[in-house]
């Protein structure tokens, strides 16, 4: 059955094809499950990225409704995350309405920039980060974020420094200063988070009791939703000691109530005095100035939003997920979430990780995550406040620190040292310099990897001997093109052979080689050219048929080419026999 034009236009809607009420039910379940995850992870991440807590509701609820309308994986979630609120926070410092509208209009700029992406058929450059470089990244990320929060959780006011190094050394200079209350409230927060995360690991076997079902249920529902329960149990002690006069706890304070707006994405601001480059005075920036003050971060946030979430697409979706669609409901979602004052968004791997767990059948599921989300801005507010930010950041603590992945390095380590090294460039350049140069030094290792490979190909070369005795030289690459920067690099190596060798023939293997450039085809009939000279034949052994044209048309007449072992033997003996090429004999 085809699609109709609506499906066309809108392919989630497809999903409403055979829409059953045991849909319903299981995308409802799911959809109140993931709620209760972003709910406050979106006013942890909110704060990470520098903004009140209520803009991590705000961007958390556009996504999903976009996403269920155009997304192709019915387990991925979209709506803030770490990674993008700390890099959001890069442009959030000013003060005033600087922060918000900043991060509001790199949303806007990051989903137009995806859009294009995808216009473009782009997206395939996210193929460009390699696996060493993606976890170098994300795990510096990870110390970045953690380290972020370390003020918060132990209650220690003022600055924290603008980078890990700067930060950790705030925090030890200021520890004195931390508050009890606020570090045993952090602490204890996130050895609960580790715990009842542990719960989810305990499996019920299918033959369990009725009883037993029901418990390993409710153990998976306290893993599941162990981020609400620790910030609702963290809000009413506060609120305890709040109605008797006590406040032991830095609190988040005051979250505007209400829906946000619908209005354009802000082009224009206005840096507060002390808040603006000078220091002294206020500056107003137009649209090129909010420009340059967003600068990499208008291409760097795109690429790790692609990145992550075709990564979660791909996991949980296969080889069937349409990339292109992907980047669509992706850049949407971004584009339409600036239109109610989100900062950038992408998928969650956590977040879809519990949907998939909770049974989510269709992405509508996200529909009723942003139901919950709305319901929260109207209702659930004026309780917010009493959340404490030792609360928060122990939430984004124990998140955050499950993206080490630390793991890979003793495989790359027995099996592929070299890899390692784009890996541990991304890392600590991203902790040094911060994350945008960590993450382009290390996908410039990778490339300057890939060219070195290309530029030097491993070349085997060993003495043959024919079944009549007669020596040649056969040199044999092991890559399956020869392009022009190894050109030099082959004639070095022939060269070194015949040196050690002596003049006998030279048999270039091409069994393997699927590809020559034009140069390379050049270099080889310059080789040639040199070996007659020496009265030294050049052989061609085994090449493709496109790489047959390419050298016939380079070498002329002067190719010299057989097909098996039996062609050349033949050859050899008829240019020994006409040519006057003396040969070495094996006589052993």
């Amino acid at each position: 059955m085809g699609l109709s034009r609506v499906e066309r236009v809108l392919p989630g809607t497809r999903w409403l094809r055979g829409y059953t009420g045991q849909f319903i039910v299981a995308d409802l379940i799911a959809g109140i499950t993931v709620g209760l995850t972003v709910l406050p992870q979106g006013l942890a991440y909110a704060t990470l990225a520098g903004l009140e807590p209520q803009y991590g509701l705000y961007s958390a609820f556009v996504g999903g409704v976009v996403y269920a309308l155009l997304g192709g994986c019915r387990e991925v979630t979209i709506g803030p995350t770490a990674l993008l609120s700390l890099m959001t926070s890069r442009h959030t410092g000013y003060g005033g309405n600087s922060g918000p509208q900043l991060a509001i209009l790199l949303c806007f700029l990051s989903g137009v920039v995806e859009l294009l992406m995808a216009v473009l058929r782009l997206g395939a450059l996210v193929d460009l980060i390699s696996l060493p470089v993606t976890v170098g990244f994300t795990s510096a990320t990870a110390l970045i974020i953690g380290a972020s929060q370390l003020k918060a959780l132990l209650g220690i006011r003022g600055g924290s420094g603008s980078g890990f190094a700067s930060t950790v050394r705030t925090v030890i200079a200021n520890i004195t200063e931390a508050r009890v209350a606020d570090s045993i409230l952090g602490v204890v927060s996130i050895a609960v988070l580790l715990a009842l995360r542990k719960l989810k690991d305990i499996k019920t076997p299918p033959e369990a009791t009725g009883g037993r079902k029901i418990v390993g249920l409710v153990c998976w529902l306290v893993a599941t939703a162990r981020n609400a329960l620790v910030v609702l149990i963290t809000s009413f002690i506060a609120f305890y000691c709040d109605q008797r006069g006590e406040r032991p706890f830095i609190l988040t304070g005051t979250v505007k109530s209400g829906i946000p707006d619908f209005q354009l994405p802000p082009f224009s601001t206005v840096l507060p005095a002390g808040g603006g480059p000078n220091g002294t005075s206020s500056l107003e920036l137009g649209f090129t100035g909010m420009i340059e003050e967003l600068g990499a971060s208008i291409a760097l946030v795109p690429i790790i939003a692609v990145l992550g979430n075709v990564a979660i697409s791909k996991a949980f979706g296969g080889s069937g997920i349409n990339p292109t669609r992907e980047l669509v409901a992706l850049s949407l979602s971004n584009i339409c979430g600036s239109f109610f004052s989100s900062f950038p968004v992408t998928g969650s791997f956590s977040r879809s990780a519990v949907n998939h767990a909770s049974g989510v059948k269709t992405p509508i599921g996200g529909i009723y995550t942003g139901a919950l989300v709305l319901l929260a801005l109207g209702v659930l507010t004026p309780y917010f406040q009493y959340i404490p930010k030792a609360a928060l950041s122990a939430v984004i603590i124990s998140a955050v620190i499950f993206m080490i992945e630390y793991e890979v390095i003793r495989p790359l380590w027995r099996c592929n040292k070299r890899e390692l090294i784009p890996g541990a460039v991304t890392f600590v350049l991203s902790l040094i310099v911060g994350v945008e140069l960590g993450l382009l030094a290390g996908v410039l290792t990778d490339v300057a990897f890939v060219v070195y490979r290309t530029a030097r190909p491993i070349l085997t070369v060993t003495v043959a001997n024919t079944t009549l005795g007669m020596q040649y030289i056969l040199i044999r690459p092991n890559h399956s093109l020869i392009y022009f920067p190894a050109v030099e690099w082959v004639r070095n190596v022939t060269s070194k052979a015949i040196k050690q060798h002596g003049n006998i023939p030279v048999v270039f293997d091409c069994r393997l080689v699927n590809e020559f450039d034009y140069t390379a085809a050049t270099g080889l009939q310059m080789l040639r050219k040199e070996l007659e000279k020496k009265q030294i034949p050049l052989i061609i052994y085994g090449s493709s048929s496109e790489v047959r044209k390419l050298l016939q048309e380079t070498l002329k007449s002067s190719l010299l080419e057989v097909t098996n072992d039996d062609e050349l033997e033949t050859m050899l003996r008829d240019i020994s026999t006409e040519g006057g090429v003396q040969f070495k004999k094996n006589n052993s």
